[in-house]
């Protein structure tokens, strides 16, 4: 009697969302055969190690996402699980600064994404008049269903929160902007004083901001407790290392991994579904699978999703993406010492830049001071990452990588108020790497999974459902396997 033939799966996508949906899917009960495809030549997405100078001199640093929110146990989980628990890491600092009129104050505490809950923790970075409007906190009519987080701050506690904390930590998150971006999608912790029409600083037991407050380059410094209780966690070596230790331990767990073989199209075939695509210079190739989970940003996935999941690819269409590039400098020994809020010395792990400054760089991360592993990799130099690019800055990043570095070393000197004299310095770009979540993201976000549902044997995962965060692609990489295991249960 012939045994019945495993059920196939296909992951659409390596990024760390469709990596972490091929683990899950290796790693759980039963039999199956996993494969992931990936159109590009390498695995990770914004998981990236970059090696910044040349010879032994050479700094390998990470050159995407750099940290993991703690408070959320899937990245540390995963991280445990590809061998990686004896590595994570605790910040040196978490001192961070808002650049501000001309001087460094701190990110105020105990903040909601830049909303105070006490009105005098905003003394020194806004004036009398600006942290007393902030304290005549006006509630406004109930919000309905979203609103724009720019103008419910601005309506609530006045222009000044709105643009000096609030936009700039979006930034350093989402690449975006305060006065298109969702409340109830990038805030949710504000959004039943929203809804509800309450106050928001009488309440007093609002989380901590659900960002990194460096802005390490708004690319997923995410949302379990870990590295010694910190709120942020990294990995020795770099957070890229998850993904390089997941890309090894997959065909190790039975996945096969395809490199360079970009799906074009996916067909319903009785059932199941047909995978077509032509790599570069071969030709078309098909794969026929039981279940798909489609881990690709939302262009690339509403391309793919719009024949067989119109209603899905309508909804995606709407979620834009933003390109941002990080200028990776290696510095002589000492060159950010004297860099320190006025009042408060120490060592800063990084400044926010507000928009309204009209500055090129956004944020800035002190790497060498916020992880001591980059320290002792730098051997004492100082290493600083600038992030450039927003939604819509798109001419910025038109420019080249020579003249990117030596404009966003130029526009740092001057908010820090020292030499910038680079020994080495790279640029990463990433084109389209963050979705934004404009007013009405859950809306969306809910019409596609609808959509996806009424599809058996098809998942979706990716930073555009759930947060742009390492943690939260995680999470909706799990979501997506627990689909379609339960489908193939069924």
């Amino acid at each position: 009697m012939t045994a019945p033939a495993e059920p196939v799966v296909a992951v659409v996508g390596a990024g760390i969302s469709g990596l972490a949906a091929a683990w899950r899917l290796a790693s759980a009960p039963g039999r199956r055969r996993v494969v992931l495809l990936e159109a590009s030549g390498r695995t990770g997405g914004a998981l990236q190690r970059v090696r910044v100078g040349a010879g032994a001199s050479a700094v390998v640093v990470d050159g995407g996402a750099e940290a993991l929110l703690a408070r959320r146990t899937e990245a540390v989980r995963l991280a445990a699980e590809v061998g990686l628990s004896g590595d994570l890491v605790a910040p040196a600092t978490a001192r961070a600064a808002v650049a501000s009129r001309g001087a460094l104050h701190p990110v105020p505490p105990g903040t909601v994404m830049g909303v105070p809950r006490e009105a005098d923790a905003l003394r020194g970075l806004l004036d009398a008049g600006e942290v007393e409007r902030a304290r005549c906190e006006v509630p406004g009519p109930p919000v309905d269903d979203d609103a724009a987080v720019g103008a419910w701050v601005a309506h609530r506690f006045g222009p000044a929160v709105a643009q000096r904390l609030v936009d700039p930590l979006l930034g350093g998150v989402y690449a975006g902007r305060a006065d298109l971006l969702s409340l109830r999608a990038t805030a949710p912790a504000l959004w039943p004083a929203a809804r509800d029409a309450r106050p928001v600083l009488t309440g007093g037991s609002a989380p901590p901001a659900g960002g990194d407050p460096d802005g390490g380059g708004g690319l997923g410094s995410g949302a379990g407790t870990a590295a010694g209780g910190a709120v942020f966690a990294g990995v020795r070596g770099g957070v890229g290392r998850l993904a390089e230790a997941l890309t090894a331990a997959l065909p190790r767990a039975g996945v096969a991994l395809r490199l360079g073989a970009p799906v074009r199209e996916l067909v319903p075939a009785g059932g199941a579904w047909r995978l077509r695509g032509a790599p570069p210079g071969r030709a078309e190739e098909e794969l026929l699978a039981d279940a798909v989970v489609v881990a690709l940003p939302p262009p690339a996935a509403s391309a793919l999703l719009a024949g067989p999941v119109p209603e899905a690819a309508a909804a995606l269409s709407g979620v834009p993406t933003a390109s941002l590039a990080l200028c990776t400098l290696v510095l002589p020994p000492g060159a950010l010492d004297a860099v320190a809020i006025e009042g408060a010395p120490g060592p800063l792990s990084g400044v926010l830049v507000p928009p309204v400054e009209g500055r090129l760089v956004k944020a800035m991360t002190f790497s060498s001071a916020k992880w001591a592993w980059v320290a002792q990799a730098a051997g004492g130099r100082s290493v600083l990452r600038l992030s450039v690019g927003r939604y819509g800055d798109d001419g910025v990043l038109a420019r080249s990588d020579e003249q990117l570095l030596a404009a966003a070393a130029a526009d740092a000197q001057e908010v820090l108020g020292v030499p910038l004299r680079p020994l080495a310095a790279a640029v990463t770009r990433w084109d389209d790497a963050l979705p934004q979540y404009l007013v009405g993201h859950v809306g969306r976000v809910e019409a596609v999974r609808a959509a996806v549902a009424a599809r058996p044997g098809l998942a979706v995962a990716g930073a555009a459902y759930d947060g742009v965060g390492v943690p939260a692609c995680i999470a909706s990489a799990g979501l997506a396997a627990e689909r379609v295991l339960a489908h193939l249960a069924a």
